[in-house]
Order: C-alpha cells, then structure tokens, then sequence
C-alpha cells in the first residue's frame, strides 16, 4: 500500500546538549506494596502498577521485580535522573550482572511454562547493537540458553533521534523478550538467569520477569482457509510468505470464511491488507508474523485496512496472534506499524504486538474500532494513536509497556475524535510523553486504568489542545464532556528537559486556545508517588476542571503546578506527602480560579508560592523522603520563604509562561524559553506585526535580554526589527525599547543583545515587525537578565 500523503508523528524535540548521569543514586519508598518477595537484593519497596484491583489490565502473568529476587549482583537505583539507566526500569530499579556465574533468581508463586524479561545491554561502538545469551536455570540446572539483544535499543540525539553513540541524549535503554520452558514448573520452582561469559556482552541489566502458564494453541476453525495448507505460507520463515497471506486474506474476504494462520514464525515483508476478513492464529505465544523488506526499509510487516481515502476497510477481525517486527530506528513518515490503516466495526483481540514503530497507528475516519486483551511492547513510537477523525473507537484491557512515545493517544488533527474510550490498560514507561493523551476530541473517556513511570517530555495522564490540527473551529478542540474516573498514577509526570521544569502527573494545556468548550471530569483516583507535581496547568487557559474524590499521596514538588489561568472545583481531594510546604506554586494570581467542595485536605494554600525557582524534587514515597534532583533538594520542611526569594542572577525567563500571538506546526512560543537555542518559535507568514510575551513570575529590574536563533549555518544572516515593552499587571504595557534592528549572524553566534534601563516589569513582550531572512518573526531563546 502507498502510505498516505502528509500523514506523520509528531516531533517532540529534545535537547542536545543534555548532560547524562549514568550513575545509579537516589532513594524511594513504598506507598503501596504489591507482595514483593524478600528484597535479598536489597531493592527499595516501590508500588507496582500490576494486579492493582479493578484497575488497570487483567494481565495472564504474574510479575516479579529483579530488585527483590535473590541476586549476587548489583542494584542500580532507585533514580529517576533522565538518562540513567534505572531510571528507565520499572520502580526505578534493577540488577546489573556483570560477572559470568552472577545471575537473578525468582521464585515462581504459581504454575509457568513461561516467561517473558526485560533486560538492557550496553551498545556497541557502532550503534547496531550486540548480540549475547543468557542462561535459563531451573532449580540449579541449566534449561536452555536464550539470546538477547540491544539491537533495539539505545537512541540518541535529538528527536526524531538516531543510532550514532557519538551523539548527546542515549536512552531507551531496556528491551524484552520471552521464552517457554517446554513444560508446567511448579509453584516455588526456582528460575535462574545467569551470565556464563561476558565475552558478548560485558553487563546483563535485568529490570523484571513475567511468569505465566500459556495454554494449548487453538486449533484451526471448522470451514477456515489454512494460510499454510490451502496457501502455501511457510511457517519456517525461511521464504517470503507476503503474497500468500494477501492471497488468503483475499480469499477469506470473497468466501465470507475465516483465515487461519496455524503454528509458525512467518515472514512477512509488507503490509497484509485486511477488509471484511477475520484473521485468526493458533496463539500470540505460537503464530507470529515477523520481517522487514531487505532493500526498502521503509516496508515492514503490518495488518492494515485500506487508507480512508481508499474507502477504508470495515468488519475485520484481528485474533489470537502475534507480530513482532524488526524496526530499530524511528523514521516518521515510515508506515511499518503492527496495525494500521482505517478500520470501522473492526475488532484486534489477544494480539502480541513488538519491535515494531506503533503498535496500532489508526488513521480515520474510521469508526467503531476496538484493540482488546493485547500486549503492545517495545515501540519505537506510540503504542495507540486514534488518529484523525476516530470516533466511537476502544482501547481496552490491554497491556502497554516501553513506548518510544505515547502509550495510549488520540489526536484529532484536523478530523474531530469523538466518543473514544481507554479502559482498564496498564500502561507502563513510555520513554517520551505521557502515558495516556487526548490531543483535542469531544466527549472522551479515559477511565480504570494504570499508568506509571513516565520518562521525560509527558506526565501520566494529558488532556490538552495542544499540536496541529487541534481547534474549535474544525471542531476537533478538547470539547463535551471527558470522564477520566478510576484511574491509579504511580511516579508519572517528569523533568521535561525542554522546558527544564516537571511536568504534573496530570497535566492540562491550552496551547494552540484555551479549553473553554468543555467539561471535564476526573474522579475517584489515586495519584501516588508523583515524580514532581501532582495536578498541572500549562500554556493557554484551561476551563471546566472537576476534581471529585482524588487521594494525592507524595509529590516530589507541588500538589498543584498552575502556569497558566483556569477554572478547577475541589471535592474531597486529600493531599499527603506534598514535599513543598506550601502545596500550590501559582503565579497567574486570580486568573487561576478555584472552587472548593467539601473534604478537602492537605493541597490549598493562600496565598499560594510563586518563587521564580522551580524546586528539585523530594521523592516522597509516602512519608519517607529522598533525594531527587540532580543537586541536593531542598529540605522538604524548610522551602524558601515566597514572600524572600533568592537573588536570581541567571536567565529569568526560562521555563517561565510564555504567549504569543501566533505560531505555525510546532513551532510554539515556548520554544523560546526551553533553555535550547536549537528549537524555535515561528510566528504565522506575512502578518506582521508579531509578538511574544514571557511572565517573569514575578516583578524585576531587567536590564538586558540576549536573544537567539538557532545557531546552525543553515540559518544565514539576517536582521529582524523589534521592539520591547514591559508590564507588571499584563495590561498596561509601557515602552522598554524602541524599536530597532537587531542582526542575527551565525557566525558569531546567531544571537543579538538588548540594552534596557532597568524598569522593574513582570511582562517582558517582544513585537516584531520585521524579518528580512523570513517573512515572520522567529526567536529560538529569549533570555532576560538583571545584570
């Protein structure tokens, strides 16, 4: 199939010149355990996001944490430092063996004839990754070797990212794979990995392992096509099957019969295009489609329906087996997802989806589409991406872990989603952005799942109108009514190391217009060990929050992050474990409105703090603190006074609330104060004048900014005219500077200085009217300074 014109995941950027701190440091405790076996390996009690009741997936494994096993290795963490490697691991802990004979061993608490882990090794030097093995031993005896990876691992650089080790930013470090044990080992039995050689490889990280009984393959339907006997698929995967799958699927769609796909790895080197067919394996443990196209690399193995602008498919039935591809690096506009395409009245149910870019990447319209009891793992991209125009469409107890994006989104660009569910998933460390998303959409329901372990770039839950395509008047803005009720966070939200702030653990954004044309509604949940604030407000305005019956128990910043207006009621919220004293940071004052219920405790403070400084976090855990940020923390019980803050002789406006009057693609104002002068701001094309505002949090005595453009040499010379002014109410706006030329040369840095007299102003605005490289205002850092 030729992919559709123009259609692409998103980019989020991230900076290049992070600094990574590969050593595991940092305390956490327990807010809830989940029966962890004795900690011989001296693992720090976290909360697990599995088998949490009546929440979350019904998953067919019980999982153990190597950090509570008996180990002769090391524990490594916890940390949540971005770009650790316990930071990536499930509770912010594993066990790194490093020696032959050192191994993990877990004690099964109920019958498995097999398991699945999740490991990390080193790169090599060339970022292809190495190849090594590990041992499977049963009660003391060797069982079987099995091979593992870093092939799909290790990215680096900036967003869309790369395999050069030479580069900044290495992450997405862990990767999984499963085996059986070829019979039924009894409760208590002992299950050993252990390394023999280091010679492949010089560390094996074991994060955890998931044990579970798999039952007998299902037998092929009474009146089905055998891709294998009536088509001549090989279930070796020796040869190239493509074209006998396309042919049975063909087949089952013009004899209204079944298609059945019988024990077998099968090579698949393309898309599998499904329409009025059910296609069904033995198993997701025993038929499993694999395969990359050898020369075009933009071609893998897929089950898509027809593009929309095709006609769609409609009535597909996906069942019963796995596809794990063989994707290791992200290229956007690559259409090598597991499942794609537009399906209406469609159902996936218990399909194992792995190594592929996206799990499921649905581009609409499309309507009346369910993915049921599945696992989507490894991902180079999002797990789910209900994208343009889904409507009355399901995720449903399905089990996500290890996303290279979002775990579970909706985007409406452009097409309005409309009446979508996410319901009782697990979703667990996406690498970058949030666990779960609506991007826009009209009556929404994200309801009874599990999400933990956010990364960086996202929180844990995200309702926003943000990225393109989203606005009220195609209809596709955050509106109706969206019901997240039910749900259980453990240690989501992030630093994000663009805005070098945390993000909350859920977290609402009105950055392409406020959300005004909705209500929304989260009840009944717990948010628990938050890596910074709990509840988060960002960019634009956000209107018609309910908050009804939410137990916050440790945040590592704020219960409340407001940066932004809106209007929010408070029923029977309970704060514990706040580690800021005073539990709100909010500097839009009286723009951020709130109204209280009854039962409320532990979160409201008037007035509230706005420092200018964004605090390092105080992991929590429930009562017992310990260290979160790079640097010490301050002492949870001791914040500075925010009525006396610091002296602040660094830039004052990064990760401070930034608006403007427009923006084209991504290219939004808060790219100007990421602290990364590799991102932008870009204005809309010829409709000067321009401008971008920064709230300082506070008033000050500026006397000069620094302005930037990217520094690259691709960005030639040029001059932009532009005047400041400054405010301290946001209303009245007097002038600083006036307007004048300001060359941009790359080489001397692509930057330009503006002396000011000092007026102390809390709103420093820029107005361009004038860019003679490009027909709008662009400005890759705006930084303010008092010196």
């Amino acid at each position: 199939m030729t992919s559709p014109p123009g259609r692409r995941l998103l980019s989020r950027s991230l900076s290049a010149s992070l600094s990574l701190a590969l050593a595991a440091v940092g305390t956490a405790a327990a807010v809830v355990m989940a029966g962890a076996p004795p900690a011989q390996a001296a693992g720090v009690p976290a909360p697990s996001p599995v088998g949490i009741p009546g929440r979350g997936a019904t998953v067919p494994f019980t999982e153990q944490e190597a950090e509570y096993a008996a180990t002769n290795g090391a524990l490594i963490g916890p940390d949540r430092l971005y770009g650790s490697l316990p930071s990536e691991a499930s509770g912010r802990q594993a066990v790194t063996l490093d020696s032959a004979g050192e191994y993990v061993e877990f004690t099964l608490t109920a019958p498995a004839n097999a398991m699945t882990f999740r490991y990390s090794l080193p790169d090599n030097s060339a970022g292809t990754g190495r190849d090594a093995s590990i041992d499977v031993r049963v009660n003391g005896s060797s069982l079987k070797s099995v091979p593992v990876t870093s092939k799909y691992g290790w990215y680096y650089g900036g967003y869309p990212f790369n395999n050069n080790p030479g580069d900044t930013n290495p992450h997405h470090f862990y990767d999984e794979t499963r085996t059986m044990f070829g019979s039924t080992l009894a409760a208590g039995t002992k299950v050993r990995l252990q390394v023999t050689s280091t010679a492949a490889s010089p560390s094996f990280t074991i994060d955890l392992a998931d044990f579970e009984q798999v039952g007998a393959p299902v037998g092929k339907p009474s009146g089905a096509l055998d891709v294998v006997g009536d088509f001549g698929a090989d279930p070796t995967g020796n040869t190239d099957s493509t074209a006998k799958f396309q042919a049975a699927v063909d087949a089952g769609r013009t004899q209204g019969r079944e298609v059945y796909i019988p024990q077998g790895t099968f090579q698949v080197n393309d898309h599998i295009v499904v329409d009025k067919v059910t296609l069904r394996g033995a198993g997701p443990w025993y038929s499993v489609l694999t395969g990359r196209h050898p020369t075009d690399r933009s071609r893998a193995v897929g089950v898509y329906g027809k593009y929309a602008a095709q006609g769609g498919s409609s009535n597909v039935t996906l069942k019963d087996f796995a596809i794990i591809g063989d994707i290791r690096e992200r290229v956007d506009n690559d259409q090598v997802n597991a499942i794609g395409g537009a399906m209406s009245n469609s159902v996936v149910d218990n399909v194992w989806m792995q190594h592929t870019k996206c799990g499921a990447w649905m581009d609409g319209p499309m309507d009346n589409f369910t993915i049921r009891n599945s696992r989507i793992l490894d991902q180079t991209a999002d797990g789910v991406n209900f994208h343009y125009g889904v409507t009355n469409s399901t995720v449903t107890n399905t089990f996500v872990r290890n996303t290279g994006d979002d775990g579970l989104a909706m985007w409406a660009e452009n097409i309005p989603n409309v009446k979508n569910k996410f319901t009782f998933n697990t979703v667990i460390l996406p690498i970058l952005a949030n666990n779960i998303v609506t991007y826009g959409g009209k009556d929404i329901t994200i309801s009874d799942n599990v999400m933990s372990d956010t990364i960086t770039n996202g929180g844990g839950l995200h309702i926003a109108n943000r990225y393109p395509g989203v606005n009220s008047g195609q209809g596709t803005a955050v509106s109706g009514t969206h019901t997240a009720a039910r749900n259980t966070l453990i240690r989501t939200g992030n630093n994000d190391f663009n805005w070098r702030f945390g993000v909350g653990a859920i977290w609402f954004s009105g950055l392409n217009e406020p959300i005004s044309n909705a209500t929304i509604n989260i009840t009944d949940s717990e948010i628990l060990d938050s890596s910074y604030a709990a509840i988060h407000l960002i960019e634009g305005a956000s209107n018609g929050l309910h908050f009804d019956n939410i137990k916050i128990d440790g945040a590592g910043t704020y219960a409340l992050q407001i940066q932004s207006p809106g209007t929010a009621s408070f029923n029977k919220v309970v704060a514990t474990h706040i580690a800021q004293s005073n539990p709100i940071h909010n500097c839009v004052g009286s723009g951020f409105q709130i109204t209280q219920g009854t039962g409320n405790s532990g979160w409201y403070a008037n007035p509230p703090a706005c420092t200018g400084v964004w605090p390092d976090p105080v992991w929590t855990n429930g009562g017992v603190p310990g260290s979160g940020g790079p640097t010490d923390p301050p002492d949870p019980t001791d914040p500075p006074d925010p009525t006396d803050p610091p002296e602040e002789t660094g830039n004052l406006a990064q990760g401070r609330t930034v608006t403007e009057t427009s923006h084209v693609d991504v290219y939004g104002a808060a790219n100007a104060v990421d602290g990364n002068a590799n991102s932008y701001w870009e204005s809309r094309n010829n409709a000067f004048p321009q401008s971008v505002t920064v709230d300082l949090g506070a008033a000050k005595a500026v006397k000069r900014l620094v302005l930037k453009l990217p520094p690259a040499a691709a960005w030639a010379t040029r001059t932009q005219t532009i005047g400041v002014t400054g405010s301290t109410d946001n209303s009245t706006y007097n002038s600083l500077k006036a307007s004048a030329g300001y060359t941009f040369n790359p080489s001397s840095g692509n930057t330009a200085t503006v002396t000011l007299p000092g007026t102390s102003t809390r709103y420093v605005r820029l107005t361009f009217t004038g860019n003679t490289g490009w027909p709008a205002a662009q400005l890759s850092e705006l930084e303010a300074y008092t010196s």
